[in-house]
This record gives structure tokens, C-alpha cells and sequence, in this order.
């Protein structure tokens, strides 16, 4: 893991990355031929801080712009996410994680909260997937939308970086695909959870990328960089 990166030593200090070194993790991603964007809940919800989910996110969302007007450029599919949940759901005690994190239950179905940021450039043919959970894989035909979609690797960005994003990461490795992660666009609520998760990912699940690198991957993805 490169030293100069912020997930790594900034992070941890050397000595930490001296063990993951010796560890075996942090082996770079290949970048295959047939990339998909997944925004990741970048709703109202979680990119307004008027809302009690919510921080301001507008860099992480001007950031992934840039990254799906590359992906128009190169012909590569955008899949955009948003938690959302039915009056039963949310008031409900049937789905776990609204036990542990009961704030959720405010991302109900038709509400502001659960709009796709109107920054965001959504079009009729982008896919929309909806969710119960921190993972975009998890419950959801994700998975299957990538595989007939022909794709090999997925670009994720989004919010949050330490839940979503990286729940989202890491099934997306685990479910065969090759994974980056773009640094600029993702984004959370505090720092330290932040920095944590993308120190993680980078070393064990992903490559976490700068935003000109994703950028001109997702522009151009034939032939792939590496």
C-alpha cells in the first residue's frame, strides 16, 4: 500500500502497514473491460444535513457526477441505490438492522429523505435499486443486474463511506466482481469512521481510487489499465 496514500500510513502509521504488508493484503485490482458505476444512497436523506441522517455531502456528490457523466461518455452502465422502507417496515421490528440503528426508520418510501439528490444526473434507462439493508447486494437482484449486464468490474461511490459503501464493497468483491472505490465520492458523517473504512477497504477488498483515475477509466474503459 503506497505510503503517500491517505487510507494507509496517514491513517495507521507505518508500522501498521508493515503488518498488512506482511499480511499479504493491499494487492492491486485488475480493471476489466466492462465497468458499472453503483452510486450508493446518495438520497436526500444522507446529502442534506437538514435531515438527522443526513451530513453535507455536496463535494461527494459534485464528485460523483463527474464520475456518471464519465460513465455516459463510455458507454458504461450507472446503477443508482436508495434505502427505502414501507410504513409496516419502518414501523415494524422485522428487519434487524432498524433495531440497531432505529434513525432508518426515517427513510420511508415517497418521502424527501429517500430522493436521489437532484444534483445527480438519473435518467430513465439508469437502474434504481432499492434496499432494506447496508448492502446493495443484500436482498436486491444487484448481482444479477452486473452479471447480465456483462460486467466484470463495479466503481463504487457514494454515502455512507463506513456503512454502505463499504457493506457494498465488500459483497461486491465477494460476489466476483473486481471493486474499486473512488475516494473524492464517497462520503460520511465524521471523519475517523471515513478513513477507517477505506483504509480497510483498500487493503483487503478494493482499490480505493483519486477521482481522475476513476474518471478516465470509466471514459475509456477499453483498453483496460491494467
Amino acid at each position: 500500500m503506497p505510503a503517500d496514500d491517505a487510507t494507509t500510513t496517514g491513517l495507521h502509521g507505518a508500522a501498521t502497514d508493515a503488518v498488512y504488508d506482511r499480511a499479504g493484503f493491499g494487492a492491486a485490482v485488475p480493471r476489466g473491460r466492462r465497468p458499472a458505476l453503483v452510486v450508493v444512497d446518495l438520497t436526500r436523506g444522507f446529502t442534506e444535513p437538514g435531515f438527522a441522517s443526513g451530513a453535507d455531502l455536496s463535494d461527494e456528490v459534485a464528485a460523483t457526477a463527474a464520475l456518471v457523466a464519465a460513465a455516459r461518455r463510455g458507454g458504461v452502465p450507472v446503477v443508482y441505490t436508495a434505502i427505502s422502507y414501507t410504513p409496516a417496515e419502518a414501523d415494524g421490528d422485522r428487519i434487524a438492522w432498524l433495531r440497531k440503528a432505529p434513525g432508518m426508520r426515517a427513510l420511508r418510501e415517497g418521502s424527501d429523505a429517500v430522493a436521489l439528490d437532484p444534483r445527480l444526473d438519473f435518467r430513465e434507462d439508469d437502474h434504481l435499486v432499492v434496499k432494506k439493508g447496508a448492502s446493495a447486494f443484500h436482498g436486491t437482484a444487484l448481482a444479477a443486474l452486473l452479471t447480465g449486464a456483462g460486467a466484470d468490474t463495479v466503481v463504487v461511490c457514494g454515502a455512507t463511506t463506513s456503512g454502505c459503501v463499504r457493506a457494498t464493497g465488500v459483497d461486491a468483491v465477494q460476489s466476483g466482481f473486481n471493486t474499486l472505490v473512488v475516494r473524492e465520492a464517497c462520503g460520511d458523517r465524521a471523519r475517523g469512521p471515513h478513513d477507517a473504512a477505506l483504509f480497510d477497504l483498500h487493503a483487503k477488498y478494493a482499490d480505493v481510487v483519486a477521482l481522475d483515475e476513476a474518471v478516465a477509466y470509466l471514459a475509456d474503459p477499453v483498453p483496460a489499465i491494467r
